[in-house]
């Protein structure tokens, strides 16, 4: 029998794949089921067919699996914050421990490896440091509301649908976030819905309020507010700042950034601040960070510690190592690795980036760390020495191909890979493999209920 769009098929749910939905099969044909964890038994529809794979939707549950609980939050399966909250924790890191093994394995060419077990946050609530939330003129309904026929209209500052730049969910609450984020969020949806400003729209790509970006300091305990808008208008913005200052003494910071950009991207190409510092810092281990409204931190910073300590460990240093640390943002690697080496210096193309961690060497007295702006190929082209330890943090597209022949050219004795792309990260190390063994696999849970997972891995050369 072949399967066809439109058909109710019984499917017993057998893996999870990287992204968040259960995989069944059908006539030896792959259906993905989203909302779903292996041990599900449900009746579901088709709604889409290919050549190799189907993708179906829920219709009713037969069955649930043992690894499956009750997700606290209202707006779990049809936000894009959180895709697992309904599946047992420790089943979550089993399941990011294999997507790691698999992508290594497939994609990375890898036999024999060595992939440990995933390390657990010690919070799986209210764990991120920094939000950001969507501001458009429209809401869209959640699946009881559109059953009930309640009016989808009105304002919302939220998260959005997956796979979609339009449909924005009006988020009362994230349980990702300290509680009082929320409440800060909740005073600025209501001066927003107040104002005479108009609110973003994402189909004309007309309205004044854009973003609202939340950071919080764990270990200072101190919030900044960044509000993007299409436009500068520092006598709509200065009421709020003052409103939020006044009444939330831990907020140390609002600025506003301002980008006309059609993308949908919580970054401004210019920055006011309206009240405050400039700066947040937050602290990882013993050193402190100076983080701008724009430079990259770590998401979780109290699992950025057992991150950065797999780093050190795997970087395995003596003192008399020369490091070169590319995709360095704020300088984070780099200073908690200084007190082990030689130098370090580090490269990122991102210039506040790099202009934090120059302030963050300056403010933990690290001397022997510098840091460049440049593109990182443009960098390695000119580079006059061969470092001893390579630490290698990309974004999650992962490296250039140009820059993995770079690194090969350099030829470093030791890289340590750290990466929140599983697949990215697995192809980097095919193309590495010639030159390179993999030592060890370490992930690191930074993101409890989601599919993301942060890798570290160590290479020698061979």
């Amino acid at each position: 029998m072949v399967v066809r769009k439109g058909q109710e098929l019984e499917l017993e749910i057998k893996k999870l794949a990287f992204g968040g939905k259960g995989i069944a099969w059908s006539e030896g044909l792959t259906v993905f089921v989203d909302q779903t964890v292996p041990g599900d038994c449900v009746l579901a529809k088709v709604i889409k067919r290919k050549k190799s794979y189907a993708e179906a939707r829920i219709l009713e549950f037969v069955e649930f699996s043992k690894d499956r609980l009750n997700a606290p939050c209202p707006y779990s399966g049809v936000c894009g914050g959180c895709k697992l909250q309904f599946l047992k924790y420790s089943r979550q890191l089993w399941y990011k421990e294999q997507h790691v093994f698999e992508s290594l394995a497939h994609i990375g060419m890898q036999k024999d490896l060595v992939v440990h077990s995933s390390i657990a946050s010690d919070r799986i609530f209210e764990y991120r440091n920094k939000m950001e939330f969507t501001c458009s003129d429209r809401r869209w309904k959640l699946p009881d509301e559109m059953v009930q026929g309640i009016d989808g209209k009105g304002m919302a500052v939220g998260l959005h649908v997956p796979g979609t730049f339009y449909k924005v969910l009006d988020i009362k609450k994230c349980l990702l976030q300290p509680e009082l984020g929320n409440q800060i969020l909740s005073t600025i949806r209501e001066y927003i819905k107040n104002s005479a400003e108009p609110i973003y729209n994402l189909h004309n790509h007309i309205g004044f309020w854009r973003f609202i970006m939340l950071r919080h300091s764990a270990t200072k305990d101190l919030w900044m507010v960044n509000i993007v808008t299409s436009m500068k208008d520092r006598k709509v913005l200065q009421p709020l700042a003052d409103l939020l200052s006044k009444t939330y003494p831990t907020i140390s910071s609002v600025v506003n950034n301002i980008t006309a950009k059609k993308a949908g991207v919580a970054i401004g190409g210019q920055e006011i601040l309206l009240k405050g510092e400039k700066c947040i810092v937050d602290c990882i281990g013993p050193y402190e960070f100076e983080i701008s409204a724009n430079s990259f931190f770590q998401t979780n910073t109290h699992s950025a510690v057992l991150l950065y300590d797999v780093v050190r460990s795997y970087a395995d240093l003596n003192g008399s190592e020369v490091i070169l640390d590319l995709y360095c943002g704020t300088g984070t690697i780099a200073i908690y690795l200084a007190d082990m080496a030689r130098s370090v210096l580090g490269i990122d193309i991102v210039s506040d980036a790099v202009a934090d961690a120059k302030r963050n060497c300056h403010r933990n007295q690290v001397e022997n760390c510098r840091f460049i702006c440049a593109d990182v190929k443009s960098a390695l082209l000119q580079l006059n020495f061969r470092p001893d330890v390579m630490i290698i943090d990309p974004p999650r597209v992962g490296m250039h191909k140009d820059v993995v022949q770079l690194v090969l050219e350099l030829a470093p004795p030791k890289i340590v890979y750290v990466s929140c792309n599983p697949a990215t990260l697995a192809r980097d190390i095919a193309l590495l493999k010639e030159m390179y063994n993999v030592v060890e696999v370490q992930p690191v849970d930074m993101f409890p209920h989601t599919f993301h997972i942060e890798v570290v891995t160590k290479l020698k050369q061979k």
